[in-house]
């Protein structure tokens, strides 16, 4: 180890100019070591030595905001949720994707910046505060939250700042890059497996909830039912009804229709607990499928799994190729949902074929 002069005395944060009275060289020397940049090679390796000594002992930090303003990568990668993740973060639907863009960020030696408290104190979470983009500290952002600013969005794609979102969104004017499940395709395959068990009959029930996430599960639904010649006369399906309605749980305690699809496990939950006041049981004399993840219900619905980790991953290599190259093009990218078979959907009973 090379001899330093004594650390000088101080109570503010170490600073730059610091670092290079303590190692003996210019500031320039100090900034272009702490910086990569290639001009550091002309710099011997014994003084990038005695600059790296330096910063150790000071405990100095580099300010990744002043880096930014001058135009350096920060090796920051932003979060931006647009709905809150505390403080029950492991029950959030978001929680798997943080893992695997934590787990994608650690790998490709990046750090990252949860921006979750940028309320603005009427419920809604803003990107924008006082006309200042408040993602800049990072090299660029992953954003997630069905309640995007699509104002925002379009803002942020127009100042030409990079980022991608989690889920598909449609903003007019702002083709900007997003990581999408693939649910049109997952709604079709269980639609399918239905007919595959002799199901011709179903109904479909929708939740309050609107948005690309929802029109993707309803246009494979449509799609499939269509192709394979079903028939679905629900309110539901033919006048776009949401909610469970008495209709549906006749049609189906009747024999009517003998399988529902369902958006969400809490109305199956409900579609569940009145078909058993009838004497109906499921899957014995009615299937029922549930167009989201459920894996932490207690009962095991036939339903679609979302790779949440795996999409994580795929938007931190995403959000890195376009801060590496801005002229790449930005595509969105479509993520495979798996169909899982459950136990809530049979074959069709013989007599109600």
């Amino acid at each position: 180890m090379t001899d330093l002069p004594d650390r000088p005395a101080r109570s503010r944060p170490a600073r730059q100019s610091d670092v290079a009275r303590l190692a003996g060289v210019s500031q320039s020397a100090v900034s272009r070591v702490i910086s990569g940049d290639v001009s550091a090679a002309r710099i011997p390796e014994e003084t990038r030595q005695r600059v790296r000594e330096a910063i150790a002992t000071l405990g100095y930090v580099p300010n990744p905001v002043a880096r930014n303003l001058r135009g350096k990568r920060t090796q920051l990668l932003g979060v931006h949720t647009f709905e809150a993740l505390f403080p029950n973060a492991r029950e959030s639907f978001y929680f798997e994707f943080l893992l695997g863009i934590e787990e994608r960020a650690e790998e490709s030696r990046h750090d990252l910046v949860l921006f979750s408290s940028t309320g603005d104190g009427a419920g809604g979470r803003r990107i924008y505060r006082d006309e200042t983009n408040r993602l800049t500290i990072a090299d660029g952002s992953i954003l997630l939250g069905m309640a995007s600013d699509r104002d925002e969005l379009a803002r942020l794609w127009r100042d030409g700042y990079p980022f991608v979102h989690i889920g598909r969104r449609e903003v007019p004017g702002a083709p900007f890059p997003c990581i999408v499940p693939d649910y049109w395709a997952a709604a079709s395959a269980i639609v399918e497996r239905l007919h595959g068990l002799g199901h011709r009959r179903l109904v479909y029930v929708r939740d309050s909830i609107g948005g690309e996430p929802y029109d993707d599960r309803r246009s494979g639904y449509r799609e499939a039912v269509e192709r394979l010649q079903i028939v679905d006369d629900s309110p539901g399906y033919t006048a776009e009804q949401a909610g469970l309605s008495d209709d549906v749980v006749d049609a189906l305690a009747a024999g009517r229709a003998t399988a529902a699809v369902v958006e969400s496990e809490r109305i199956a939950a409900t579609l569940r607990r009145r078909l058993s006041e009838r004497g109906v049981s499921i899957p014995a004399d009615v299937s029922v499928a549930v167009l989201e993840d459920t894996a932490a219900s207690e009962v095991t619905w036939s339903d679609l799994r979302i790779p949440r980790k795996e999409i994580g991953r795929i938007a931190v290599d995403r959000l890195i190729a376009m801060i590496s190259d801005p002229d790449a093009p930005r595509e969105s990218v479509l993520v495979a949902c798996t169909h899982v078979a459950g136990a809530t959907v049979a074959e069709v009973r013989g007599d109600a074929a």
